[in-house]
């Protein structure tokens, strides 16, 4: 006579939408799979069999660990199921299996800085349960959330930490650099706007100084190096004079250059002297021409 051990124990197992899972108990030789109350699946003589058409592209059988597999799980898929082992190890098992929507990550965001406290959000999309941690050490946490906040001083602002989304099937993590969000500075966010300003206004000082340096290096430039041998053209009623200078400081070069202007034919012609001064006598040649009038004679044929 041959002795066997029947047991029945309770499991809870959980899954997200669209993942898999698997029952942790073997049936290798003779048994049954059922959902509820319904038989789903049997093997026998290690052969498995799909009973329930929804699940035969959906519950998968492994010849080498007996063990049954749950693919592209959905909310509708949540419910007891039981293994039945008949031969070898018999038992009786049944598993609680509920199945989430899965998480998605979770998103953080700066709400205030000031020299001392920043203030972060982290949120999801879809009600989950959140939680903020510093290391290892959970700061905060919500059960049913679509929002968590979080203070942090600005002494820990170089500590590590992260906001994680979760349900009991899985967990998504986003790790924040509270140092890199919150500008590690000690300026309140409402003054950015006036540092700007001023950082805008030195720069236009600065640009306007130099160009006031450059134009005055120039001025001074041009006055210890005139340029020579300039040429300065007048004109008096219907008379041109030329007053031609140099870049002499001695007067006594100075002298009378003939210049003749008038028509092809002679028929008027205008005889008119031209007088070499030193430049440096003359503060404008423009307004004291006359005072160093050249002798003008006027020929009429």
């Amino acid at each position: 006579m041959r002795f066997s051990l029947t047991e029945e124990v309770k499991k809870n197992l959980s899954g997200s939408v669209g993942g898999n899972i698997t029952l942790p108990d073997p049936l290798l030789e003779k048994g049954f799979l059922s959902y509820g109350r319904t038989i789903i699946a049997e093997v026998n003589k290690g052969e498995p069999e799909i009973l329930e058409e929804i699940y035969m592209n959906k519950l998968h059988w492994d010849r080498n660990t007996g063990l049954f597999t749950l693919t592209d799980l959905q909310r509708n898929d949540s419910g007891i199921y039981t293994i039945d082992s008949k031969k070898g190890k018999v038992f009786t098992t049944s598993y609680k299996l509920t199945v989430y929507d899965s998480v998605a990550p979770p998103a953080v965001k700066k709400v205030t800085v000031s020299s001392e406290i920043c203030s972060l959000l982290c949120s999801v999309d879809k009600e989950t349960t959140l939680l903020w941690f510093k290391d290892e050490e959970i700061l905060n946490q919500s059960s049913s959330a679509l929002s968590l906040p979080l203070t942090v001083q600005q002494q820990d602002f170089s500590s590590s930490y992260r906001c994680v989304a979760a349900n009991p099937a899985e967990n998504k993590t986003v790790t924040v650099n509270v140092k890199a969000i919150c500008g590690g500075n000690d300026t309140n966010s409402s003054d950015y706007p006036a540092q700007r300003n001023y950082i805008i206004l030195f720069v236009i000082f600065f640009l306007t100084a130099a160009l006031a340096i450059i134009i005055i290096i120039i001025i001074v430039i041009k006055r210890k190096h005139p340029v020579k041998n300039k040429w300065k053209l007048l004109r008096a009623g219907s008379v041109d004079a030329v007053l031609l200078y140099t870049d002499t400081r001695d007067s006594r070069q100075g002298g009378i250059l003939p210049a003749v202007s008038g028509t092809s034919d002679r028929s008027s012609l205008t005889t008119v002297s031209y007088k070499l001064v030193d430049h440096h006598m003359i503060t404008d040649p423009a307004d004291d021409v006359w005072q160093q009038s050249a002798d003008l004679t006027t020929d009429t044929d």
